[in-house]
């Protein structure tokens, strides 16, 4: 009588199993001008049920610098919940992963033109608004927190954990903490060849940072690949478990809240464009726009989406 008990319900307990391996996921080019450049994001849908434990698994198995999942199909208090994770821990915000994730709720789930889609994240709610060509998703601008300015640091450290020499960064401004929900730390160079020099040492640099919340490091210069572009960028994120971002919206925007600030470009107003993974082959471009009012900096983050792969999870 047990064993026949098992066994009718065991059509149920299986049927039960198979439902949780179907869930779906994308992969995604985000800053990306064309296929297989940008920065690579993986979206899984259906993701209720998954742990955290389970969630940074599948996040390994991907080994992109991040993976988003959308916990629910439709909406709370306006907004989608969605949690984001890098190979090595869960993150409050990350910009490629919101630009890349709303596209996909856009597509997807909503199936039908909207001005915006918004995210909660542990940071509160990001709105992303699309621009349209042809009916399909042409620019994605998410609008990102008040930037928080920290930590200076002295150039004769941060040239240190680089790889330079000192008089390669930019003396007339700051190496300085900022963060608009995931702190970076911002690091003015002379050039493009410095840019092309750095070698991070995450010892040193994490050695350097350990009483800042920051824990990488984005360096800009403004001279560029492309005479198109206004800055060249990389970023350095080997404590999130990726040596080098291809294309890092968050600390873009960071650097958008710094330019604005500081007067980088003259003025309170910033409108660039932003070339980012040349040096690690996955060409990628970033829009930023800031407007500093003495009251507030308004930052935004723009960029493009394409899908390259779609399937489920077994």
């Amino acid at each position: 009588m047990r064993f026949a008990r098992k066994k009718a319900l065991y059509p149920f307990v299986q049927e039960e199993r198979m439902n949780k391996m179907r869930r779906r996921f994308y992969i995604l080019d985000v800053f990306a001008e064309q296929k297989y450049a940008g920065n690579q994001l993986a979206v899984v849908r259906d993701a209720a049920g998954l742990t955290s434990e389970d969630m940074l698994a599948l996040t390994r198995e991907m080994n992109y610098s991040e993976t988003t999942f959308i916990m629910a199909e439709g909406p709370r208090a306006g907004g989608y919940d969605v949690r984001i994770f890098t190979p090595g821990e869960e993150i409050p915000f990350a910009g490629h992963p919101t630009l890349g994730t709303a596209w996909l709720i856009q597509q997807e789930i909503i199936g039908e033109p909207v001005p915006q889609v918004v995210l909660n994240y542990q940071v509160g709610q990001i709105p992303v608004q699309f621009s349209y060509g042809d009916g399909q998703p042409d620019e994605l601008w998410m609008r990102q927190q008040q930037p928080v300015f920290g930590s200076t640091f002295a150039p004769e450290a941060v040239a240190s954990v680089l790889g330079l020499r000192p008089e390669q960064i930019d003396p007339r401004f700051p190496c300085q903490e900022v963060s608009t929900g995931l702190p970076f730390v911002i690091v003015p160079l002379r050039d493009l060849a410095a840019v092309q020099q750095c070698r991070a040492n995450t010892r040193a640099l994490l050695e350097l940072l350990a009483d800042a919340h920051a824990k990488n490091m984005l360096v800009f210069a403004p001279e560029t690949y492309h005479v198109t572009n206004d800055l060249n960028v990389r970023v350095f994120t080997d404590y999130l478990g990726i040596p080098e971002d291809p294309a890092t919206g968050s600390a873009n925007g960071c650097l958008a809240g710094y330019l604005a600030k500081h007067r980088y470009f003259g003025g309170p107003e910033v409108d660039v464009r932003v070339e980012q993974g040349y040096e690690i082959k996955r060409e990628s471009l970033l829009l930023l726009r800031a407007r500093d009012t003495g009251a507030a900096i308004d930052i935004q983050v723009g960029g493009r989406v394409l899908l390259v792969a779609k399937g489920e999870l077994v």
